[in-house]
Parts: structure tokens; sequence; C-alpha cells
């Protein structure tokens, strides 16, 4: 009893002389308050607020959970942080997991009670930063090159680096405006410009899915270069036929010739310059003609640009504009088997393309006559009235591919050919009609090819 006794006495007196500061300090230290988290790119800037209005000889420590954490973790960089704000990084975090951090109030051994937990998912918060700019001048364009925003190894962005999509803002460094606000790609050509003039701009990045909107670059300037003797080929245009494209362009001069080159798609938006990564065209260079012919094989299904220079000795041009090339649109549709026989004073068409669900348009001519007749819209099934004699109006039922029953009548203009439509259902049978019922007919007809809800029940 005695000893207790002794105890607690040593106790209020060593409380008294100030010798157990941790019990009572802890009450009189307070927890920062109004903590937040900023986040660009992979860089991450915790702030708070000291409860006690100056901050003193004070310091802060903060420390962080995940979800799979039992216990709390020092938050690196910012421990015992004299000011209001510390920078960390995380280099192994779920940017998609929720992210855990408290801070609390130091004084030399003493500490006050943690604040409250702020919980945040850090991919939500994140900004995207500016992405690095390099630019490169010709006569009358620029080239911007653009690296992704964060480093090379960033967490943030590692799954949407591919994602970015680029705008930016340009201006004459004489008129210091604002004037021209365009889309581009890394690697991409600003064209339309004006020789031996500098031209200022800035880009950001974005990721539109989403909706975060980058920080500008800090401001690059250029001077454009004097103007080039030989100005490069205008207005690309490609066709196709079944084996092979057509590339075609406009110049004006004579006694030169030309190239052409590629580049693949998924290339204008990798990092880095691709100022290498063109490619000669085959059978395309050192042409003499405004155009030249390469096999489509040559190019599997993809998207490519393309684009031409023009020599005269040892002068060049610079590029042209680039053309896209998309293989998927100049796909090739096997043209369909017509067979035609006469069905009393009628004429039947059928056209055959078995598993190819298309729209056909039908011309056709009189033998002796060069004039040919177009359909004035293309639909599956026709009816043709032509215009030497009247006769009755019919249309035929039947199960085919698709099918056309062409009849002549003298109500129609002489200097055009007519068409109704119809649509293939049943098998085999006709149907006649009197011509007073000549606008119903054709009001079946349409029924039949838009599908009214009349036919579908």
């Amino acid at each position: 009893m005695l000893t207790l006794l002794s105890a607690m006495t040593l106790m209020l007196v060593a409380g008294a002389q100030g010798l157990l500061p941790a019990v009572a300090d802890e009450k009189n230290l307070k927890p920062p308050e109004n903590i937040e988290v900023y986040i660009i790119d992979d860089n991450f800037t915790l702030e708070w607020n000291s409860s006690d209005g100056t901050v003193g000889n004070v310091t802060f420590s903060a420390v962080y959970q995940t979800p799979e954490m039992d216990d709390w973790i020092k938050l690196p960089g910012c421990q015992h942080t004299a000011g209001t704000k510390c920078y960390f990084s995380l280099p192994d975090l779920d940017v998609y997991e929720e992210l855990q951090l408290r801070i609390r109030t130091e004084k030399g051994n003493d500490t006050s009670s943690w604040s409250e937990v702020y919980s945040f998912i850090p991919f939500n918060k994140a900004q995207i930063g500016p992405p690095k700019v390099h630019l490169a001048a010709e006569d009358k364009a620029i080239t911007v090159y653009i690296s992704p925003p964060g480093t090379a190894d960033n967490v943030m962005w590692s799954l949407d680096n591919k994602a970015f999509t680029y705008s930016l803002v340009m201006w004459k460094n004489s008129s210091n405006i604002e004037e021209r606000i365009e889309k581009v790609q890394p690697g991409g050509k600003i064209y339309k410009l004006s020789p031996e003039t500098t031209y200022c701009l800035k880009v950001r990045a974005q990721l539109l899915l989403y909706s975060k909107i980058g920080i500008y670059s800090p401001v690059c300037c250029i001077n454009t270069t004097v103007e080039n003797k030989l100005p490069p080929p205008e207005n690309l245009e490609i066709s196709a036929n079944n084996k092979s494209y057509i590339m075609k362009w406009d110049y004006a001069y004579v006694n030169v010739t030309f190239q052409a080159q590629w580049l693949h798609g998924f290339l204008k938006i990798a990092s880095g310059t691709n100022l290498h990564k063109w490619e000669q065209i085959p059978n395309c260079e050192h042409i003499k003609t405004t155009y030249c012919v390469f096999l489509r094989k040559f190019f599997p299904k993809g998207i490519y640009y393309l684009r031409v220079q023009a020599s005269n000795g040892n002068s060049t041009s610079f590029w042209s504009e680039e053309k896209k090339l998309n293989t998927a649109i100049y796909t090739i549709i096997p043209p369909p088997v017509i067979s035609m026989k006469p069905v009393n004073d009628s004429l039947r068409v059928d056209i055959n393309a078995p598993g190819v669900p298309l729209i056909y348009e039908i011309i056709f001519w009189e033998n002796n006559s060069n004039t040919e007749y177009l359909s004035e819209q293309p639909l599956k099934n026709l009816l043709l009235l032509t215009t030497e004699e009247q006769i009755e109006r019919c249309f035929i039922i039947e199960n085919t591919n698709t099918n056309t029953i062409m009849k002549e009548t003298n109500q129609i203009d002489e200097d055009h050919k007519r068409y109704n439509s119809q649509t293939s259902q049943d098998s085999g049978n006709y149907s006649n009609e009197d011509e007073n019922t000549g606008s119903k007919a054709s009001e079946e007809l349409l029924q039949l090819e838009t599908g009214s809800p009349e036919m579908n029940s």
C-alpha cells in the first residue's frame, strides 16, 4: 500500500515539474485542418492548415494506407515537414485504388492526435501536365513534335499514353494575338503560314474519355524560313481499282520529278519524332507524271499517311500536306451476277450477289440508242416503266435475291425512265392491277420497300 501511494506521489510531483510533457502537450497541440491533395501527372502535393494559426517550431508528419494494408505507413517526403506543404510520389501505387492520408502536428518529442482521414482516388484527382514540345520550321509550315505528359515510366497515364489528343494555340509573335486553335498530332504540321515570320504556340494534352484537359506547355517560338524555290505538290487525291491505288496531285512547274512516301498511322501518336520512319512507296520514285500507281496488297488493312515531294536537279521542295489513306474505305465489292428474260410484255432482271446485302442501281438503254437511263434512286427491286405503249401495271412477288420487272407505258415523260420499288416476298406469283389503281400499287410498293407496319404485321 505504501509503495502504491509513493508511486502516485512521484507521478503528481513529476507532472507538476513538467517531466511528463507528452501527456500534457498532446492536449495543447492540435492536428492540422483543411487537408487537400493536388496531383499533376505523378507528382503529388499534400497541403494543410495549422490549427494553431502559426507554425513556429512545429513540424508535421503524414502517413498513408491503401485498402489491402493493415498498418499505416510513413509517407515519403512528408516527414517532419516545417511548412504546411509537402511533395511525395508512390511509384508502386495503384492509381485507380482509394488512398487514405492522415497527418499530425509535432513539437520536439510531442505530437498531436492524428487528423481526420483524407480519402481519394489518385486518377480521379490527377490533372494532365504540360507536354514537351519541339518545333522545326519550313517556309510555310511548322512541324510540332510532342512528347506526352509525365515521364517515360509514369504510373498515372501508363494505360492512357496512346489515348492523348493534343490541341494548340498559335499566333504571330508580332501580333501577340492568339489567332489559331486547332488539333495536332505528334510530328504533325501546321500549314499555310508566311515565310520569314516568327510564330509562337503552346500545346496541351487531353483525355476526352475522362473529360480531362491538361495544362498548356510553355510557349515555344520559331521563325519560318525563306520561301523555297520549288513549291510542294498540292491537292493529293487517292482512288482505287481492283488491284491498285492511284494517287494524283497538282503541280504547276514542268521538268520536275516526284517521289512519294508512306507512314504507318499508329506512328502518328507514338512518342518522340518520326522523322526517319517514312518509307518509299514502290513505283513512286523519280517519276515525271503527277500521279503514281502502286499495288493494294502493299498496304494491309489499316490507316496510313502519304506525301509527295518535287525535285529539279539539286533543288527539292518541302513535302506536300499529308493525305490519310484508310484502306477499309477502298474495299472492293465483287460485281453481282445479272440475268434477264422476257416475262409477257415485261423484262425481268435478276441480280444475284449471295451473302452481300446491298442496294443496287440499274442503268439500261435501248439497243438502237446511245442514251443511258439511270435510276432516280438506288433501290433493291425496281418496277421500270418505259414510253412506247400503255399496258397494265404489275409487280412480281418471288423469293429471289433481287429482281426487277421492266414494263412500258405512255404515261411517262418521253425523256426519262421512272422506277418504282418492290421487295421480294413469297414465290412465283404475279398480281395485275388496272390503270385506275396505279397510285395504290405505288403505295404498296413503297410499303414493301420500307417495311411498313402493315407489311411487318
